[in-house]
């Protein structure tokens, strides 16, 4: 099938888009890397009037260390992600995620902010944001705002998103020194969407579990923490049977859909796989 026939705008500033967005309101759609919202048009499934091309705002591009905290422009592609010097020093856990989404074609036109911005909850980045308490700069006709990861997240391709504003930016604070990370992706073929995944970030400090986030990729409506599991770990030393049960924990709190990749109880036996997999390499990389 072909889209509905839609009208095609390329702004190159910030308030370009804003004033597009404001003027053609619900008939409008961000265009980022595509791989989503091409083929939705190409089936019908949306049909915007309006599309607004974002690849020509520079300003929403790059990656800077600006104090404590990491800031990557929204229109930053999985590849730039995946070369970045910074993030490799810094925040390795979103090169490690990077690598792992669909295959180089797409990292080169996919981005960051399209894979957030788009509430999927088998995207991989919206997982990775919670571990990392990441937050989002959304910018619309009253100016900008900044929405936590925790706040963002609302349902399967529901966020906190209004309908005339833009995400420009994702920011992160800088690990703690000493921590380890670890983003542990079931999918059962190259460029798959994950079956489950765990993104884990823990540090230790004199043999106990002084900080730990863990967060589920497609185990529930939206991107997850698994608090219960957090709550077990935290302050204790993190022994074998610890993870077990961190594991167990995480499976016994997700939410899974049935799906080709797999049913609930499948799912959720994964999601505790995934979890201790990722606790595992994560405490590895603490001790360095």
């Amino acid at each position: 099938m072909i889209p509905r026939p839609f009208a095609y705008h390329a702004p190159d500033t910030l308030k370009g888009i804003i004033a597009l967005l404001s003027l053609h309101g619900d008939q409008a759609k961000l265009l980022a890397g595509g791989h989503s919202l091409l083929p939705m048009m190409k089936l019908r499934f949306a049909g915007p009037e309006h599309l607004i091309d974002l690849r020509l705002v520079q300003e929403l591009r790059g990656i800077v260390l600006a104090g404590d905290e990491i800031r990557i422009g929204a229109m930053t592609t999985e590849h730039e992600v995946v070369a970045s010097s910074l993030l490799a020093e810094h925040v390795p856990l979103l090169v490690e995620t990077a690598r792992q989404i669909a295959d180089p074609q797409v990292r080169y036109r996919g981005t960051i902010g399209g894979d957030i911005s788009h509430g999927d909850p088998g995207n991989d980045h919206p997982a990775v944001m919670l571990a990392l308490n990441a937050s989002f700069v959304l910018a619309g006709p009253s100016g900008e705002r900044i929405v936590a990861a925790a706040d963002f997240l609302l349902g399967t391709y529901a966020t906190a998103m209004e309908q005339d504003e833009v995400m420009t930016q994702i920011r992160i604070p800088r690990p703690s020194a000493g921590s380890g990370a670890c983003y542990a992706k079931l999918k059962r073929k190259t460029g798959d969407y994950a079956t489950a995944a765990a993104a884990v970030v823990v540090r230790l400090q004199h043999n106990l579990c002084a900080e730990i986030s863990i967060a589920l990729t497609n185990l529930a409506p939206a991107a997850m923490r698994a608090t219960a599991a957090e709550a077990h770990l935290l302050g204790k030393s993190v022994d074998e049977a610890a993870i077990v049960q961190a594991g167990k924990l995480a499976s016994e709190a997700c939410d899974p859909a049935a799906d080709l990749r797999g049913d609930e109880a499948y799912k959720r036996a994964m999601a505790g796989q995934m979890v201790q997999r990722a606790l595992r390499t994560a405490l590895k990389r603490s001790y360095g």
